[in-house]
């Protein structure tokens, strides 16, 4: 019963949308071709009637037809617990998107939204941009929670560098669930200290170029609220993501920053959309050629291909228990075999990366605004805007570095391989210890590396096709980059603890087995 409502709802209101971008297609089309206007107009019209009709191709595929998706969503659907999960979650994100549209009190809006036009395609523009993707806020108009969970995520790492340090908090990480909380609770107050370090400079940063209102611009009340909402936001994103962690499903930080590149990707396509134009010999800065378009599509292709292979991909270590004999039985002898992720840091060696390499540019662009004359400022600051050879280079080499770093601190192969003596188990042709710790640190370089090549070339793809092609990092990034990556990668991880809710419940899973869940249906 419950499926039924879900699956009449949404008909009905992809019927109505598909419906409206159907008839405004089809009426903004005949209006072209009866003030004889361009051709080349009829690209708009037409990406409107197709993303109506594959609006009503997919509805009809997922709700309707008997398809494996249809099988899977009532399958979904006959069991309340998981129901009640993903509503909590889907609720909690509308929460975030409310939020994200609550403007801070004192700011002239007019004047924000005319600085940050202009300043678009500059250093600090794209700096936003890049902050803007990668943390889930929005401080282009500044609003609760511009800065996004950024300093949530900041701060875990510096508390996980501080786990490997410092002896008292790797004995908090041995002592199990208390010692975790305890952690998680330096977490929450590191969190808090950075998110008033950032709000603060933001502030400071509006106030000077006059984006206050003449009448708060010398008001401390204002600052001091700005900066107590800024951070208010973040806590309350933080705690957001901690209760889609307890009592929803899905990685509650992950689906955040995912939520914020969703709702950008339909206005990255229509701007792209907007400027197509069916003429080969236009293809350009301004104007986006066929071979334009079927470019972004292969990078799409080619991005959602990647990031599901390289999240899914690992190497198997074989390893072997070692026989134990209790009275007349013998235990164990079974071979099985360790998991090595090639992809182990996920998309955080990216996020990291493009965080630090936004410093640079805003600082050599703020030095060489003060020193006009300075050519080699000059120099250096145009070779670090998005896009440039220097940057690529230097991107790349962060991803690497990032990339082994993250390995290194979640992998420790002396500790694994201490734990697979101590079970009785070992690689064979190795023996147990030290040549087994080298083993496993070696393979794990190998693979890294892998992983890391294919970051690498997910974060290029964006920078190559603005400069080949003119397509602005703005769409590209978020269609055929980085912020497809997470997207993919995000929704992989939804899907593998969606699927392990439903194979509690005999659940053959997504790829195969059985599609029934045994005692759901009558």
């Amino acid at each position: 019963m419950a499926f039924r409502i879900f699956r009449f709802s949404v008909t009905s209101i992809v019927v109505l949308v598909a419906v409206w971008m159907i008839m405004g297609g089809v009426a903004t089309g005949m209006d072209v071709f009866r003030e004889d206007a361009p051709k080349a107009e009829l690209i708009l019209p037409f990406f409107h009637v197709l993303g109506g009709l594959a609006l009503l191709l997919v509805v009809f595929w997922f709700l309707w037809s008997d398809s494996a998706v249809k099988r899977n969503l009532e399958n979904i659907f006959a069991i309340p617990e998981l129901l009640g999960k993903l509503g909590f979650t889907l609720g909690l994100l509308c929460i975030y998107r409310i939020g994200f549209h609550v403007p801070l009190p004192g700011l002239n809006q007019i004047s924000l939204e005319r600085f940050m036009g202009g300043a678009e395609g500059s250093l600090w523009g794209q700096a936003l941009q890049t902050a803007n993707m990668f943390t889930g806020g929005n401080l282009q108009q500044c609003t609760l929670f511009g800065l996004g969970i950024m300093p949530y995520i900041s701060a875990s790492i510096i508390m996980q560098l501080l786990t490997t340090v410092l002896p008292s908090l790797e004995r908090l990480k041995k002592e199990g669930q208390a010692g975790y909380k305890k952690i998680q609770e330096y977490t929450r107050y590191l969190t808090v200290g950075l998110c008033v370090i950032q709000a603060t400079f933001w502030m400071n940063y509006m106030r000077a170029n006059s984006l206050l209102y003449v009448e708060y611009q010398r008001d401390f009340g204002i600052m001091l609220l700005g900066v107590v909402g800024l951070t208010a936001g973040t806590i309350f994103l933080m705690w957001l993501g901690e209760q889609i962690d307890e009592y929803g499903i899905g990685q509650g930080i992950s689906l955040l920053i995912m939520a914020g590149i969703v709702t950008r990707m339909p206005t990255a396509i229509m701007d792209f959309a907007s400027n197509v134009t069916l003429d080969v010999t236009q293809g350009g800065i301004t104007k986006y050629g066929p071979g334009d378009v079927l470019m972004l599509i292969a990078m799409f292709l080619f991005v959602v291909a990647g990031a599901i292979l390289i999240t899914q991909a690992e190497r198997r270590i074989p390893i072997q228990q070692a026989k134990h004999t209790r009275g007349r039985r013998v235990y164990g002898g079974q071979r099985q075999h360790v998991p090595l992720k090639i992809n182990m840091g996920g998309v955080m060696p990216i996020i990291f990366a493009s965080a630090l390499m936004m410093f640079p540019g805003v600082i050599l662009g703020w030095l060489s605004g003060m020193w006009r004359d300075n050519r080699i400022l000059g120099a250096m600051a145009n070779a670090f805007r998005t896009g440039e050879y220097v940057y690529a280079v230097v991107f790349v080499a962060l991803i690497f570095f990032f990339a082994y770093f993250w390995t290194t601190v979640q992998f420790r192969p002396k500790e694994y391989a201490e734990n697979m003596r101590d079970y009785g188990s070992f690689i064979p042709g190795l023996r147990p210890g030290k040549r087994t710790a080298d083993y496993l640190e070696k393979v794990m370089e190998r693979i890294t590396y892998c992983g890391a090549a294919f970051l690498a070339v997910i974060a290029v793809l964006p920078m190559v096709m603005s400069r080949v092609v003119g397509i602005p990092w703005r769409i590209s990034g978020f269609l055929g980059g980085t912020g497809l990556l997470i997207m993919v990668s995000v929704a992989l991880d939804l899907v593998k603890r969606i699927e392990s809710q439903l194979t509690m419940r005999n659940y053959g899973g997504f790829l195969g087995g059985s599609s029934r869940i045994k005692g759901a249906y009558r």
